[in-house]
């Protein structure tokens, strides 16, 4: 038996596997061991993972996770050594790895990430052999939840022609524009408060105004990042929630700029599991 990890911040999705079947799957807390101690992920793992895991004899754990680096791989795997007192193989890898594994599998192919961030890159079949860096929501991350949420907002509390829809957006969040600048510019996280916006945003997606600016936040990200590697010949396939609930504009897009579009996935874990077994 595997043990499969798809871990963000937020949560990590585990499946515990046998011959390609799915035998148990469940969610712990988030673990990143670039924001995360030492002592915290521990804790995550004694008191969360192996309760789960303590009757299934397992061979080998792979983790694919945000923040796993080449600089705190080692720390997340010597703890999960020792949880499993020594006995499993641990192989950890990140998370834009285990999209590009999960949507392209032994292919080669364009491998992209939008969900509360953006990343892509370019897949071998094995590896990653090209990625342009997403910046963040501040310089960059075109085409994530938390860029949407801010284009969104800026055209909103700008534009009069969308006085309803801000009167609407404004008492839904039962905040006032000061709230906003305050929750955006002072309190942490605002990166998750402006992708958590997405579901306002899908609900009026049938207003012209909402429709552009969803279809050229995923334009720029196709622009900015995919086009840049230079390789036409590829598919591009796309993973998360924000690729996944928001399809259709991301298909125009995509057609719009002569990009062909293999597959679209809200999450990793199903191609995991196709990749490991196959």
């Amino acid at each position: 038996m595997i043990l499969i990890a798809d871990s963000g911040s937020t949560k990590t999705d585990w499946c515990v596997a046998k011959d390609g079947f799915t035998v148990k799957r469940f969610t712990t807390q988030g673990i990143n061991p670039y924001h995360q101690d030492e002592r915290r992920i521990n804790g995550i793992v004694l008191d969360e993972l192996l309760p789960q895991t303590g009757e299934y004899k397992l061979k080998k754990i792979v983790f694919y996770g945000s923040g796993c680096r080449d600089e705190t791989i080692p720390t997340l795997k010597n703890i999960l050594y020792s949880a499993f007192n020594n006995n499993v193989e641990v192989e950890i890898y990140s998370d834009l790895l285990g999209a590009a594994r999960a949507i392209c599998g032994h292919e080669e192919g364009i491998a992209c990430i939008l969900g509360t961030g953006s990343n892509s890159c370019l897949y071998d079949g094995k590896k990653i052999v090209g990625n342009i860096p997403p910046l963040g929501y501040i310089l960059g991350d075109e085409g994530s939840g938390a860029t949407l949420g801010k284009i969104f907002i800026n055209e909103i509390l700008k534009n009069n022609q969308m006085s309803d829809l801000k009167k609407e957006f404004l008492q839904v969040l039962q905040m006032t524009e000061g709230d906003i600048i305050d929750r955006v510019y002072r309190q942490p996280m605002a990166n998750r408060f402006l992708a958590s916006l997405a579901p306002f945003i899908h609900s009026h997606i049938e207003r012209h105004e909402v429709n552009e600016i969803v279809t050229e936040n995923f334009r720029q990200f196709l622009l900015k990042n995919v086009k840049r590697y230079h390789r036409d010949d590829l598919q591009v396939s796309f993973i998360g929630s924000i690729a996944w609930h928001f399809k259709s504009q991301l298909l125009q897009s995509a057609l719009e700029e002569n990009v062909y579009v293999g597959s679209v996935e809200k999450s990793p874990m199903d191609g995991l599991l196709r990749y490991h077994f196959r």
